[in-house]
C-alpha cells in the first residue's frame, strides 16, 4: 500500500461510514479489546522506505511500516541508533510502536521513544495528510502535534512517516546476570538503585524459563544492562559485583558477546504468550513500590492456583505478571475470578498479552483515567464519524 492508496481508502471509508482497523507488525495485538469493530483492515507494512538519513545532523526519516530493527540496522552503518525499546523489534514497525506508546526500559537512561520524534506525517480519518514538525532537532513552532498521535492506538490518525533525532551507538554493551538467593531481592534492588554507574536497564525476574537469560534461585534472578565505553563498563562491573555481594548475591555472570540479544529477549518476554492458557498484565508505578506491587499481583494469581512469571523493571517501576496454567480448560476455569481480584487490588493493571478468545470477556485497559472525557472530545474532533480503530483504545474510544 502506498500513501496515496492509504489516504484514498480512508477517505472512501469515512465517506461511506465504514469502520477501519489499522495494523502494523501486529506484535502488540494482545493489547486492547479482542474484537475491534471494523469493516476494512489497513496494514501499513507496505510503507517500508527509509526516506532520509542526515547523519551529520543526527536526524533521519522513515515510513511508518519500517521495522524497528531494520531502521536501526540502517542507522548503524553510520554509527547511530534510536532507542525504540519494543518487544519483537524485528517484526515491530516504527509506526505501530509509536502508536502503541510502548514505554521502553531504557527511558530513564535515554528518554522515551516519543522524545526522539521531531516530525511526522499522518493521514487523518477523512484521508487528509497532515504534517507536523520537520527534520530539525530544535523546533518550537507551537504545539508538537506528533506527540498527540503517539500512544493513541491509531484512533486519531494513521502515521505515514516519522522523523527522528538519532544518537551515537554505544561503544560497548554488557549484561550482568545473577541468581538471587532467598531474601536477597529487596537488598539487591536497593543496591542497584544506588549504583554510581546507572544501568541502561535492570530487571528482577521470576520464571519465564528460556524466554529470559539466566536461572532462578529462590528469589529469582537479576539482569543488568550497561552501555558505554570500555572504561565505564569495567567500573560498572566492579561496582555492581560489589553491590550485589553486599546484598548477599554470591556470583555474577558477565555477558559481552550477545548482550544486546539478551536485552532483546528480555523485552520479548514482556508479551510472551502461552497460547490459550495465559494472560500477561502490566502495571505502572514508582520504582520504590515495584516489588510490593509485583508480589501483590503474583500472590493473587497463586491464590487461584495459577502459575506466575514476573518481570520487574528496577529503574522505572514497571511490573509484568504472566498468569498461566498447563491446560487451557483449567486456565479458563480460574482466570475470571483471578482477573476480578487483580482489578480489585490494582484497578490500573492492563492486559498486554493473551489470545483474543482468552481476553474477550475482560475489559483490557483497567480503570479509565480522569482525563477520559477530554480524550473522547479529542477523538470526536479528529474522527467525528468514528472511522479509525473504533473501540480499540481505553474507555471504548
Amino acid at each position: 500500500m502506498t500513501v496515496d492508496e492509504l489516504r484514498e481508502t480512508l477517505a472512501r471509508c469515512d465517506r461511506d461510514g465504514l469502520k477501519v482497523s489499522v495494523e502494523g507488525g501486529k506484535t502488540l495485538s494482545g493489547m486492547g479489546p479482542a474484537l475491534p469493530r471494523a469493516d476494512v483492515s489497513l496494514i501499513t507494512t507496505g510503507l517500508s522506505a527509509i526516506l532520509a538519513h542526515e547523519y551529520h545532523d543526527l536526524t533521519c526519516s522513515a515510513q511508518s511500516g519500517v521495522r524497528v530493527a531494520q531502521l536501526n540496522a540502517a542507522l548503524g552503518k553510520h554509527g547511530q541508533f534510536i532507542p525504540i525499546d519494543v518487544p519483537l523489534r524485528k517484526k515491530a514497525t516504527i509506526g505501530g510502536s509509536l502508536a502503541a506508546g510502548w514505554p521502553g526500559p531504557r527511558r530513564h537512561f535515554y528518554g522515551r521513544a516519543r522524545d526522539f520524534v521531531i516530525g511526522s506525517q499522518v493521514a487523518l480519518a477523512d484521508g487528509t495528510l497532515a504534517n507536523a514538525g520537520g527534520m530539525v532537532v530544535k523546533n518550537v513552532s507551537g504545539y508538537d502535534m506528533s506527540k498527540l498521535y503517539i500512544g493513541s492506538f491509531g484512533t486519531l490518525a494513521v502515521f505515514t512517516h516519522l522523523n527522528f533525532k538519532t544518537l551515537p551507538v554505544p561503544k560497548k554493551r554488557r549484561a550482568l546476570i545473577a541468581p538471587l538467593p532467598e531474601a536477597t531481592r529487596p537488598r539487591a534492588i536497593a543496591q542497584i538503585a544506588s549504583l554510581a554507574v546507572t544501568p541502561a536497564a535492570a530487571f528482577c525476574v521470576e520464571g519465564f524459563g528460556k524466554n529470559v537469560d539466566g536461572a532462578d534461585d529462590v528469589d529469582g534472578r537479576v539482569l543488568l544492562y550497561f552501555e558505554g565505553t570500555e572504561e565505564l563498563l569495567e567500573r560498572a562491573t566492579l561496582d555492581t559485583r560489589s553491590a550485589l555481594g553486599k546484598a548477599g548475591v554470591p556470583e555474577t555472570t558477565i555477558v559481552d558477546t550477545g548482550a544486546a540479544e539478551s536485552f532483546d529477549r528480555t523485552l520479548d518476554a514482556c508479551i510472551a504468550n502461552k497460547r490459550g492458557r495465559s494472560i500477561t498484565y502490566r502495571l505502572f508505578g514508582p520504582p520504590g513500590t515495584a516489588e510490593e506491587r509485583a508480589e501483590r499481583l503474583r500472590d493473587a494469581c497463586n491464590r487461584r492456583e495459577l502459575f506466575t512469571d514476573v518481570l520487574l523493571d528496577v529503574m522505572n517501576g514497571d511490573v509484568f505478571v504472566r498468569a498461566s496454567e498447563r491446560d487451557a480448560r483449567r486456565f479458563a476455569d480460574k482466570i475470571e475470578a483471578c482477573h476480578i481480584e487483580l482489578r480489585e487490588l490494582e484497578p490500573r493493571c492492563a492486559i498486554v498479552a493473551s489470545d483474543a478468545a482468552v481476553r474477550a470477556p475482560f475489559e483490557p485497559w483497567g480503570a479509565v483515567p480522569p482525563a477520559i472525557e477530554k480524550m473522547r472530545a479529542m477523538k470526536a474532533r479528529f474522527d467525528p464519524h468514528g472511522t479509525l480503530n473504533p473501540g480499540r483504545f481505553i474507555g471504548g474510544i
